[in-house]
């Protein structure tokens, strides 16, 4: 099973799996990418995952399923272009003979949900299809949810195995790291990841996918809990280091104001 991510807009992606002439994409905002990819490689696109409304997520959905067929799949409480399948936490989606698990993620939506799949291809690693709620060193604004929601939300996915792939929608991660370096400046392994990301940009390469594991190592917003984060957070906004959500909001908004 090959892994493409479509550029698109500014910093999206559209991710694609494809294999024996079939392929599903993840959050196409536009049908143009998705479109060319299919062509280039010869696919039938079968399958939409959509993890939430908004347009830059679903902007090309009608488009592509009025031209393929596919089916689409998004989250059962949020408003996706129809007809598609509602999906809630728990459910199992198939498509390209693969088993998609939903995780229900709220927190930059409110319905925002996740796809997971364990068992991709014979030694091939775990996928996480996690739209704007992880971001690679960083996680999405919260525009519909609560930090408590987004803080839990984090905390089910940063539970997965570690070799998961982690396909954020987004190329978020340079500026993300800039901040989590400000939050953590003596973390060792961030000092290395931004190295190595600021490379692969500068070729113009993607620095997605990330890891599970990597993330956990990484990333503020899964490490909202660990001691140095937390007294971080506290001296720069005042916030109550016993109070985890308090953290984790005070974190987001730092972010938020980052620059």
């Amino acid at each position: 099973m090959k892994l493409t991510p479509l550029p698109a807009f500014e910093d999206n992606y559209f991710w694609m799996l494809h294999e024996s002439g079939k392929a599903l994409v993840v959050d196409p905002g536009d049908a143009a990418p998705v479109q060319a990819a299919l062509q280039r490689l010869g696919a039938k696109l079968v399958a939409i995952l959509v993890t939430h409304h908004h347009r830059d997520h679903t902007g090309g959905v009608n488009a592509l399923r009025e031209a393929t067929g596919a089916v689409v799949h998004g989250p059962a409480s949020e408003a996706i272009p129809g007809p598609f399948n509602p999906q809630r936490g728990g459910d199992t989606v198939r498509a390209l003979g693969l088993r998609f698990e939903v995780i229900d993620v709220p927190g930059h939506t409110a319905g925002h949900i996740a796809y997971y799949c364990n068992n991709p291809g014979p030694g091939e690693a775990p996928l996480l299809f996690c739209g704007d709620t992880l971001f690679s060193a960083g996680c999405g604004r919260l525009f519909e949810g609560t930090p408590a929601q987004m803080l839990a939300s984090l905390e089910r996915l940063s539970a997965l195995p570690g070799d998961t792939r982690v396909c954020c929608a987004h190329e978020y991660t340079l500026s993300n790291l800039r901040f989590a370096r400000a939050v953590e400046p003596d973390n060792a392994p961030l000092a290395a990841y931004q190295a190595q990301c600021e490379a692969l940009r500068a070729q113009g390469t993607p620095t997605l996918p990330s890891t599970v594991a990597l993330e956990r190592e990484v990333n503020p917003f899964l490490r909202s809990r660990q001691a140095g984060v937390v007294q971080s957070v506290a001296s720069a906004r005042g916030t109550d280091p016993q109070d985890p959500v308090a953290v984790f909001a005070a974190l987001r908004q730092w972010k938020n104001e980052f620059r």
